[in-house]
C-alpha cells in the first residue's frame, strides 16, 4: 500500500437503538459521508441539502474506500489523507446526523455507543478480503438474500452498478467486476456459518 494509511472504522448506535431503519435515514448518512470527506469551512450539510448550490473545493480529508450502512451500526474503510484528519471526519459525520435525527424524532441526547473504533489495514490482501466482510453483512445478519440486494453498502459501486458513488478505491484496488462478485458470493455460507458459531459462543 503506497497511499496513506487505511482503516476499518466502526461505529454503533447507544443500546442497539434502529437509527437507520429507512431509506430516508440510509441516504442522509450517506450524504453525509460523501460531503464530508472534503473539509469546507462556511458549507453546512443542510443548507446544500436544501439549496443543492454548486459546492466550494475543499482540502480532502479522507477517501472513503467502502462502506456499509446497517440499521444499528455503520461499517467504513477510510483512507486518511493528512495528520488527524480521520477524527475530523468522523466528528462531522456523526454529529451531523445526530442533529438530523435528533430533531427529525424530537428528541435529545447522545445517539452513538462511544467512540468510533478503528482497526488498521496494512496489506492489499487484508483490504479485499475486508471489503467482502462488510460486504456480506446484510447478508449475514439476514437483511438480504445477495449482497446486491442492499443498496446501502459499496458493492454495488465495486460492480459498477451504482448510479452515484460514494467511494474511490481505484488507486488501491483493481477490481473486475465478474471476479470480485464471486470472490463476494463463494464465501456467503461461509461467512453466515462463522456468524452463527460466533453468536452461540457468546450466548454460552
Amino acid at each position: 500500500m503506497d497511499t496513506g494509511m487505511v482503516y476499518h472504522v466502526m461505529t454503533r448506535s447507544i443500546a442497539g437503538f434502529r437509527i437507520f431503519g429507512k431509506k430516508s435515514l440510509c441516504k442522509r448518512i450517506l450524504e453525509g459521508l460523501r460531503f464530508y470527506q472534503q473539509d469546507r469551512k462556511g458549507v453546512k450539510l443542510s443548507r446544500y441539502l436544501r439549496n443543492r448550490e454548486e459546492l466550494p473545493e475543499g482540502r480532502d480529508l479522507v477517501r472513503i474506500l467502502g462502506y456499509c450502512v446497517m440499521p444499528t451500526h455503520l461499517h467504513l474503510i477510510l483512507e486518511e489523507l493528512e495528520e488527524n484528519a480521520l477524527p475530523r471526519f468522523m466528528a462531522n459525520v456523526l454529529i451531523s446526523y445526530s442533529r438530523y435525527f435528533n430533531r427529525l424524532h424530537n428528541r435529545k441526547g447522545p445517539l452513538w455507543e462511544g467512540r468510533f473504533r478503528k482497526v488498521p489495514v496494512e496489506t492489499d490482501e487484508q483490504l479485499l478480503h475486508l471489503t467482502r466482510y462488510i460486504h456480506l453483512n446484510p447478508v449475514t445478519a439476514g437483511l438480504a438474500d445477495q449482497p446486491g440486494d442492499w443498496t446501502y453498502s459499496s458493492y454495488n459501486e465495486y460492480l459498477g452498478r451504482a448510479e452515484q458513488g460514494v467511494c474511490s478505491f481505484n488507486h488501491i484496488l483493481s477490481i473486475d467486476p465478474d471476479s470480485y462478485r464471486g470472490f463476494v458470493e463463494e464465501y456467503k455460507d461461509q461467512q453466515i456459518e462463522l456468524a452463527g458459531l460466533k453468536a452461540a459462543c457468546q450466548e454460552s
